[in-house]
């Protein structure tokens, strides 16, 4: 097995890849590392897959793989965990943001100190505003949710032990949380460290105000899936059986109500003249459909080919 593999996601970063190329070739020749280099056009319409191409003839450990059309981010980096090789697996962006100065150290964290992730943290950052506040925002709502702390979740530069990228599966705009996708599959062994931001020498940001309701909306769905995959009646049924049990114990008070007021002899309103019905109804309704919406997942669940995957580190026999 060789030392490292660098996964790279490019869409559209022919100016910066013989650059970053040669870069890292410096770095590995310096340490002496063996190594591969995945780069993943992500459907780039400029020269990019022309100059990997070029570069592959070069050097054969630069290795490429290019999409039809433009998937996003975690799909190229699924595509290059997929085929990555090294005991260390380390992710950068392509467009010269990150440095590859940085991989030693990173390497170090997971190869001898045992770390099984090492998130960067870009403490002085070259973004614009319009990019560094809403990080800043899912930065926050990641820690709260996941009880991970990071303090940069999405920086591309990360490294991670070999069994922790064959062990997850990035989709969607997951690439944000891998640290917390990483943790619902067992590695615990998560830490950070800070590194050297640069400021972008060729093109443009592919930031745009989509992501932040996007990547909002992923981060509600790996924290429910994490916690419910395997047992949505826990979550569905908990919170549907709460609504049935407050809306009866509101319908049941006015039935009572009424029934008192019948046998002191005094003037007893229509049930339905309450608000308070509406409410006893709507909550006991809501709470039968959540209860049949956990039972309908929990059969889905049990229906599923994968219901008894789990992730198995050592087996002795």
């Amino acid at each position: 097995m060789i030392d490292i593999s660098i996964v790279i996601p490019l869409f559209n970063e022919e100016e910066s890849l013989p650059e970053l190329i040669q870069w890292i070739e410096k770095v590995m020749l310096q340490n002496q590392f063996t190594y591969e280099v995945w780069m993943v056009d992500d459907g780039s319409k400029d020269r990019s897959w022309d100059v990997i191409e070029d570069l592959n003839k070069k050097n054969n450990c630069v290795k490429g793989i290019r999409f039809q059309r433009n998937y996003g981010k975690s799909a190229a980096l699924f595509e290059g965990f997929k085929h990555a090789n090294g005991r260390v697996v380390i992710t950068m962006d392509a467009d010269l943001q990150d440095s590859p100065d940085e991989i030693p150290d990173l390497y170090n964290k997971i190869a001898k100190e045992g770390f099984d992730l090492v998130s960067g943290w870009k403490q002085k950052r070259f973004d614009p505003i319009t990019k560094t506040i809403p990080t800043k925002l899912y930065n926050w709502a990641a820690r709260k949710m996941s009880g991970i702390y990071l303090h940069d979740f999405n920086c591309g530069l990360k490294a991670y032990h070999y069994r922790v990228i064959k062990s997850i599966e990035v989709y969607g705009e997951m690439h944000r949380y891998i640290p917390i996708l990483a943790k619902w599959a067992g590695y615990t062994k998560i830490t950070e460290k800070v590194v050297q931001h640069q400021a972008r020498k060729y093109g443009t940001t592919k930031f745009g105000i989509e992501r932040f309701v996007f990547g909002f909306l992923d981060l509600l769905s790996i924290s429910f899936v994490s916690r419910f995959a395997k047992r949505p009646m826990h979550f569905f049924g908990t919170i549907g059986f709460l609504a049935f049990f407050l809306g009866f114990i509101m319908a049941l008070y006015l039935g009572l109500d009424k029934l008192n007021s019948i046998y002191n002899g005094n003037p007893a309103p229509l049930v339905a003249n309450s608000p308070f019905f509406y409410i006893a109804l709507t909550m006991m309704v809501l709470g039968t459909q959540l209860f049949l919406a956990g039972f309908l997942g929990e059969l889905i669940s049990r229906s599923a080919t994968n219901r008894n995957d789990y992730l198995i580190e050592k087996v002795i026999s």
